[in-house]
């Protein structure tokens, strides 16, 4: 952990008893191959190399996410999801990364509880959650207000039967931008470059729930040995729906 300034060192020094990590003073003497950078009321994720190719924050409010709210996959997810008039699911996003699907859906009214396994990554989700609450923007506040974030192992809780679980697994086949890519290498630094999907399958189909989605790259094969009931496809990738 690093302090981003001079002025950040007391909160940087709290925060890190807080998560148990090690702080430094500066990026050059920080080791492992990602830092968690604390701001007076900021915080973010930068890799550590030589190229540091740039911060990984969580923004609800991004002018990225601000246009995301206008896409075409929007719809797609929420149908996936089961958004169908005035129903709008209660989901469980059992690896909530960065937390921008989970955006999307509380957007379009869904309440999501975001589950993040990887306490620093929990820490920074919070921290993007408390910024949304006070947002400038109205429907960015209104979309927080129906998010949560706890910080625990998906495969060890219980969804309720009211719930929808959202999968999101990492996968080496996304292709996109070099800011997805380094989203991507950040998330696999704090989690592991090998997710155990199988037992997130294992997990999710012990769940007494009605609906599974699961998001896959388009020409993946699904993860389940049965078929899903039915998949919604966009440009590079799908969403494989499960109904029960």
């Amino acid at each position: 952990m690093v302090p981003a300034q001079n002025g950040a060192a007391d909160r940087a020094n709290s925060v890190a008893r807080e998560l148990g990590l090690r702080l430094e003073k500066n990026l050059s003497a920080a080791s492992g191959s990602v830092a968690l950078i604390i701001d007076e009321e900021d915080a973010w994720l930068q890799e550590i190399n030589a190229n540091r190719p740039g911060p990984v924050t969580v923004d609800f409010a991004s002018p990225a996410m601000m246009h995301r709210r206008k896409g075409g996959q929007n719809e797609m997810l929420g149908r996936a999801i089961g958004i169908k008039g005035n129903r709008h699911p209660w989901v469980f996003d059992a690896t909530a990364g960065l937390g921008r699907d989970a955006y999307v859906l509380a957007d379009l009214g869904c309440k999501v509880t975001m589950i993040e396994r990887s306490p620093v990554l929990a820490f920074v989700l919070q921290e993007g959650l408390n910024r949304a609450v006070i947002s400038q923007f109205a429907e960015v506040r209104e979309a927080a207000g129906r998010m949560s974030v706890q910080c625990e192992d998906s495969t060890e809780m219980c969804a309720t039967p009211d719930q929808i679980i959202y999968l999101d697994p990492m996968f080496e086949e996304r292709k996109g931008t070099a800011a997805s890519k380094k989203d991507l290498s950040v998330l696999q630094a704090l989690h592991g470059h090998t997710a155990d999907d199988q037992s997130l399958i294992d997990w999710a189909f012990a769940q007494p729930v009605s609906r599974i989605v699961v998001k896959r790259p388009l020409k993946a094969s699904p993860l389940t040995a049965s078929t899903p009931s039915h998949a919604l496809k966009g440009k590079s990738v799908r969403f494989d729906v499960y109904v029960r």
